[in-house]
This record gives C-alpha cells, sequence and structure tokens, in this order.
C-alpha cells in the first residue's frame, strides 16, 4: 500500500511513458525493422518507500540534456510537439508533493530508465510528524 494523489501519480506515469514511447519511435526510424521497441514498468517495495522504474529502449538522453531535464520549458522535441513541462511537473509531483524522488540512468542510443522513490508515509505526514 503507498498513500498518493492518484491524479496527480497518472500524470506523471503518463509523461514518463508518453515520452518513452516517443524516444523509441525516433529510435526505430533510425534503426529500422530490426529494432524492436519495448517500454517496462517494474515495481519493487523497499520497505518504508516503493520504487517504480519505468524504462524504454529508445534513444537515451545526451548528458548536456540530462543536465537541464527538469527545467521548466525545457524541451528537446520539435516545435508545436512539447512544452517543456512534463518532467518539470512530474518531478515536483514526485518531489514536492510526495516526499519522493526521481532519477534518471540512460546510455545515448540504447536506454533511458527514470526511478521513482515514494515514501509509504505520505510527504504532509513526513513534514509535520503527524501520524493517521
Amino acid at each position: 500500500m503507498l498513500n498518493v494523489y492518484p491524479q496527480e501519480i497518472t500524470r506523471v506515469f503518463l509523461n514518463l511513458i508518453s515520452n518513452g514511447f516517443y524516444a523509441a519511435t525516433m529510435r526505430k526510424q533510425v534503426d529500422g525493422e530490426g529494432f524492436e521497441p519495448t517500454l517496462s514498468a517494474v515495481t519493487k517495495n523497499l520497505g518504508h518507500n516503493v520504487e517504480i522504474r519505468i524504462r524504454d529502449n529508445g534513444t537515451g538522453i545526451p548528458q548536456e540534456v540530462k543536465e537541464k531535464m527538469f527545467n521548466p520549458f525545457f524541451t528537446t522535441k520539435p516545435a508545436g510537439e512539447g512544452t517543456g513541462l512534463g518532467l518539470s511537473m512530474s518531478h515536483d509531483i514526485i518531489v514536492k508533493q510526495h516526499g519522493g524522488k526521481i532519477d534518471v540512468d540512460t546510455e545515448p542510443g540504447v536506454f533511458t530508465e527514470f526511478i521513482i522513490t515514494l515514501p509509504r508515509t505520505p510527504a504532509a505526514q513526513a513534514n509535520t510528524g503527524g501520524t493517521k
């Protein structure tokens, strides 16, 4: 069990999955018929925390982009295809609303994996020391 704001967490998952599909599609255009796009989601019980990993085998993220990707309005997508708010919003939902963390592991041209760690105790309770 995990206490979350369902609508907000859904936004994070939809954004990360959508970005993964986009990256895998871009790689398929380059690598052609031999490339099989994949996206996976895995959860892990870490005791007081829950870990969620969302991984794609798309284009990966270069280091210079990785450093800026959680900044508001930063996007690598062509004009009209991205607002640059998805990852910024996802970061705020995970970190500020839920008291968790979001990390990324990536290798350009190979894969990207977002690692979300959420506390079982809601952020509001963790900050105030209260209990339910």
